[in-house]
């Protein structure tokens, strides 16, 4: 499956020959790729040059096919994160010429959108775009490699948005390689059915190591661009085959031949991890890789969980997708949190994570929403539509706002315990999972955001959730978790203790570093030189991780502190003595009496699994 350069390519193109085409879910690609190649005169091609590096810099080429006599020209403004990031803003120029070579005026509409006219026989439309954003939610090109969401780079014209396309790559440096889940054809062009279908393909250039294996008839290709140094193959292979051999079981679902896992493990500060149709780019920093190597199965569980819900089991309201402003919808707590849920038993499964590991996780979940006094005016729809925010520090204070993730999740823990119960067992979140990836995903068609999830939860069950979704979904009632704990033999400890009273409050979006979001007036952290606007690089010697709460947590009441900042003035260190606090500390605890029945309906709770009937008395 690795693709080389020949020498008898002098230009840089990469042979592409001996891609794996993948199966897809929604259509038949390689049917739809050899009806595109016999009606040629529809296709769109894209060619983009690597040959500035050290400048991160990209000369894209689209060539328009004969056909209308205008264009509206489109660069999206958003692509992967729920967030407006406007990548125009990297484009340094934009012209267009006929067959003829003939310059063609092109007319901007606004600040991503452009039209060209004289284009009755086609056009070569020429651009330079900036790539130096790193993550997998960017599009970066520099001496070590590349990788590219590309919705952040090609412009797309919008009237053939749904046409047949092809890129390719040249003046590659030498020695690089690529990755990827789009089909080649054997002239080395990347090709897809639709630009929809284009940039949901990430792609990887440069000297990264791949490995590859099977699991139950599919084939999963492993990439990793990363110092040698900070990771092992041999480590990451076996948690990967662990995770898709326990997803695929629980979902009894395979939707595709093959799969690709995208890894880097950079130095810099960052981490996070993002979905595609058959394959996801994953990013974690190397010292968390080192110091927390769950963190790695977490990520992969998640994103790998995506390629059911988010990628296929999907709303209606974030279809089709809109490149040119936000998308609404109010299902995220289900999309996000419920995979979240998902993710958590996939890992139990994969004997990747224990009981009690689960039910500490569980409880810290509790106590973040818990601590958050906007759990009573928002709720898990409302945190949804308000995604867009998310980039801005102030929304994420506990006051303003509440997480879809860490909300969803608690929902699904929730829902998953009540269908337990009743259905004396014999209903779950799988069977829930599993219907809608039946009858949405696998139909071919969408669901209606929370009214989708509650009728499925009702088919599965037979019962009323209307209650359910009303008080916890939509409305912003407490959750009364020994309610729902108690079928599996648990109930929740809520304890007063002293803790460190840190004097600030940070928060995380997504895979950047944490961000202070306000310094209490006078205190310690205000004395040391914290700033709001701070990116925390360290705590304590420690990489900051997406548990960076769990990080503070483990400060002990007026003990030190000490942080690794970054902001405007550069990097530099502030540290100080903490105070301490009366805080509410909750742990899940086994009742003072546990049944044979509530072990039973616990132990097929961890595993995912519905009880069968014996095992229910």
């Amino acid at each position: 499956m690795r693709a080389r350069m020949p020498a008898e390519q002098p230009s840089g193109a990469l042979s592409l020959t001996r891609l794996v085409l993948p199966a897809l879910g929604f259509a038949l690609f390689s049917c739809a790729v050899a009806a595109a190649a016999a009606d040629s005169a529809a296709l769109v091609r894209y060619e983009v040059s690597l040959d500035h590096p050290e400048q991160h810099l990209l000369h894209v080429t689209v060539h328009l096919p004969p056909g209308p006599g205008e264009h509206e020209l489109q660069l999206p403004v958003w692509n992967a994160l729920y967030q407006v990031r406007d990548f125009s803003q990297y484009l340094n120029w934009l012209r267009a010429k006929d067959r003829r070579g003939e310059r063609l005026e092109v007319l901007p509409l606004d600040k991503s959108r452009w039209q060209i006219k004289g284009t009755d026989s086609g056009a070569d439309l020429e651009y330079e775009i900036s790539a130096d954003d790193p993550g997998p939610y960017g599009a970066q090109f520099n001496p070590q490699h590349a990788f590219f969401n590309l919705a952040e780079i090609l412009i797309y014209a919008v009237d053939g948005r749904a046409s047949p396309v092809e890129i390719r790559f040249t003046n590659v440096p030498a020695g690089w390689k690529i990755a990827t889940s789009l089909a080649a054809d054997h002239g080395g062009n990347l090709q897809a059915e639709s630009y929809d279908q284009l940039v949901d393909a990430p792609v990887e250039l440069g000297k990264f190591k791949e490995a590859d294996f099977e699991e139950q008839g599919a084939r999963y290709r492993v990439v990793v661009d990363a110092d040698p140094a900070d990771y092992s193959m041999e480590k990451i292979l076996p948690m990967v085959r662990r995770v898709v051999s326990a997803a695929t079981t629980w979902m009894q679902d395979r939707p595709f031949e093959t799969y690709l896992f995208l890894y880097h493990f950079p130095r810099e500060p960052g981490g996070g991890g993002m979905e595609h149709a058959y394959s996801t780019a994953i990013d974690v920093n190397a010292r968390v890789l080192s110091e927390e190597p769950q963190s790695l199965a977490d990520v992969t569980a998640h994103e790998f969980f995506h390629l059911w819900n988010v990628k296929r089991i999907r709303p209606q309201s974030l279809e089709p997708v809109d490149y040119t402003r936000e998308n609404y919808t109010t299902a995220l707590w289900f999309c996000e949190g419920v995979t979240d849920t998902a993710q958590n038993y996939i890992e139990l499964r994969a004997g990747l994570l224990d009981e009690r590991r689960y039910l500490d996780r569980l409880a810290g979940e509790i106590a973040e929403l818990e601590r958050r006094p906007a759990r009573l005016m928002q709720s898990a729809e409302e945190a949804s539509l308000d995604a867009w925010l998310e980039k801005y520090a102030a929304y994420l204070v506990p006051e303003r706002s509440i997480s879809y993730y860490n909300k969803g999740d608690l929902l699904g823990v929730a829902l998953d315990l009540a269908m337990r119960d009743a259905s004396h067992g014999t209903a779950s979140l799988r069977d829930l999972l599993r219907w809608m990836n039946q009858n949405y995903a696998q139909s071919k068609k969408f669901y209606a955001d929370s009214a989708g999830v509650r009728l499925a939860a009702e088919t599965v069950s037979h019962a009323d959730w209307g209650g359910f979704f009303e008080k916890y979904v939509a409305g912003t009632e407490e959750i009364p978790w020994d309610d729902f704990l108690k079928s599996a033999g648990l109930r929740l400890v809520r304890q007063t203790q002293k803790s460190a009273e840190l004097g600030f409050y940070a928060t995380r979006n997504f895979g950047a570093p944490p961000i202070v979001a306000n310094v209490t007036e006078n205190s310690e952290a205000a004395q040391a030189g914290l700033k709001q606007g701070d990116s925390i690089l360290e705590i304590n010697g420690r990489a900051t991780s997406s548990d960076f709460r769990q990080q503070f947590a483990e400060i002990p009441a007026n003990g030190a502190i000490r942080l690794r900042v970054r902001n405007g003035r550069g990097v530099h260190e502030v540290s100080w003595t903490v105070g301490s606090r009366e805080s509410l500390e909750f742990r899940l605890q086994d009742l003072d009496v546990v049944t044979l029945a509530q072990r039973a309906r616990r132990a097929a709770w961890l595993k995912g699994e519905d009880q069968p009937p014996e095992a229910q008395h």
